[in-house]
């Protein structure tokens, strides 16, 4: 029997000795960088956060860093927010993890206040048009390297690439929920350890260490990491202080705008939202582009589509969309306030209501998590989801190229079958070619993800510009 597959050695990987401590300032300027730079929907924000925590930094080694994206992909939530937030909490407890949380949002949901204003208004967002072209074409790029730097860890066995060549075609071809792709991958993960552990073996802390060498790695060595440990009191005071938080908006709403407000309306909705956001913003679109629009009438079909292309193009999660929703909901009903206010304010009392269970998943899991990182049934589990995320990150590239390259791209159904064919005819060559670009940037010229995303931004541009003089 040939031997299993191993992952292949990483050709951006460099022998970099890792610090041997971080400050809470330090650390505040990269997570402001990744926030800033965080394009490219969740396969790209976790590709950006490797490269700068894990191949550049050495903050983070490769299995802390897998075994905790496997459980933000397991809850509610924008896993990539939810992992800086893991990680952040790693290394600076819970300010730390707040501070990286919060980053990763901040920068992306002020552009979307910016573009909801400006969308309100003026009803034309054109001149960002050419700047956005270009950063969806070259993202691209970025996308396709996560796919490849994360695979090479994650596919540790044929196993592996066989849990993530079905989650493809589950997501893709089949349509199937996200949730029932990662729960079958744990529970496969599961068993397989138990029945094939040489195939479904990932590796433990203990592993981990002799092969990494990262700040992390060295904190728990001198004793640093001990308020990863588990504790039900510890649990206890977060969930009070999550609850408290989350139930701000809605004191605050009804004492000052009464109980039938817009704010009480989004803040009891997007909460919800919150609730059940498994496997992304994709996953729960539909839901609210519905309800929105056709029950509570607060945008058209439209807009919503306008909403969700300004999101696509913004930096931070796209389930930022929903604070584009909430905007324009209170902006059409301000009652007595000026409407902007009342757009702004219905876009702060959606992001609160959408991002507080976020953290509180994290800051009350996270511990236990890290406590059964020597677990193996559990380690296999996790590996067996971060296998699968492979699949799930190939399912979103294929989706996001087709889109980018292609302005018509049909949903064909035939029985349980459904696929996305793209008219051929559509193809935007812009696109196209800022896409090459973008490729060649990153894996030819290895120029890096800022450097690459300005190039395309400005050759988006500079083709809107020539297009309208034309």
């Amino acid at each position: 029997m040939s031997p299993e597959p191993q992952p292949a050695a990483d050709a951006n990987d460099t022998h970099v000795a890792p610090p041997e401590t971080v400050s809470f300032r330090e650390a505040l300027g990269v997570w402001a960088r990744i926030g800033m730079l965080s394009f490219g929907g969740p396969a790209g924000q976790i590709a950006l956060m490797h490269e700068e925590l894990v191949t550049k930094r050495k903050w983070i080694d490769e299995g802390r860093f897998l075994h905790a994206l496997s459980y933000c992909t397991l809850i509610p939530g924008p896993e990539a927010q939810q992992l800086a937030t893991y990680l952040g909490w790693l290394m600076h407890r819970t300010p730390g993890g707040v501070a990286a949380g919060t980053l990763f949002v901040l920068p992306g949901a002020l552009v979307m206040l910016a573009l909801s204003i400006l969308h309100a208004t003026l009803h034309d967002v054109t001149w960002v048009a050419g700047l956005f072209d270009g950063l969806e074409a070259v993202v691209l790029a970025i996308v396709i390297e996560a796919l490849v730097r994360i695979g090479r860890r994650a596919l540790r066995s044929r196993a592996h690439v066989a849990l993530a060549a079905l989650a493809f075609v589950a997501l893709f071809v089949f349509a199937v929920p996200f949730p029932i792709v990662v729960a079958g991958a744990a529970i496969t993960g599961a068993i397989g350890a138990r029945v094939a552990p040489a195939s479904f073996a990932a590796a433990t802390h203990g592993e981990a260490k002799v092969r990494a060498d990262s700040l992390l790695d060295r904190m728990a060595a001198r004793g640093e990491l001990a308020h990863t440990a588990p504790s039900g009191a510890r649990a206890l005071r977060v969930l009070v202080v999550c609850l408290a938080l989350w139930a701000l908006p809605f004191v605050i709403a009804r004492a000052v705008a009464g109980p039938s407000s817009i704010y009480l309306d989004e803040a009891t909705f997007f909460s919800e939202v919150a609730m059940v956001t498994f496997g992304g913003a994709y996953a729960v679109l539909s839901f609210v582009a519905q309800r929105a629009v056709e029950d509570f009438g607060w945008l058209s079909t439209e807009t919503m589509v306008q909403g969700l292309g300004l999101a696509e193009t913004t930096p931070g999660p796209l389930i930022l969309v929903v604070q584009f929703v909430g905007f324009m909901g209170a902006y059409a009903s301000p009652g007595s306030l000026p409407p902007l206010l009342a757009g702004t304010l219905g876009a702060l009392v959606t992001l609160w209501v959408t991002f507080v269970p976020c953290f509180a998943w994290i800051f009350l899991g996270a511990p236990y998590i890290e406590s059964m990182r020597e677990n193996r049934t559990l380690a296999a589990a996790l590996s067996a989801i971060t296998a699968s995320v492979v699949g799930v990150i190939l399912h979103l590239s294929v989706w996001f190229a087709l889109h980018v390259l292609f302005d018509r791209v049909d949903e064909r159904a035939l029985g349980p079958v459904r696929t996305w064919v793209p008219d051929l005819t559509s193809l935007d060559p812009v696109a196209l070619v800022i896409g090459v670009v973008g490729a060649v940037c990153i894996f030819g010229l290895k120029l890096g993800i800022p450097r690459t995303l300005a190039i395309g931004a400005g050759l988006g541009l500079l083709a809107r510009v020539a297009i309208a003089w034309a």
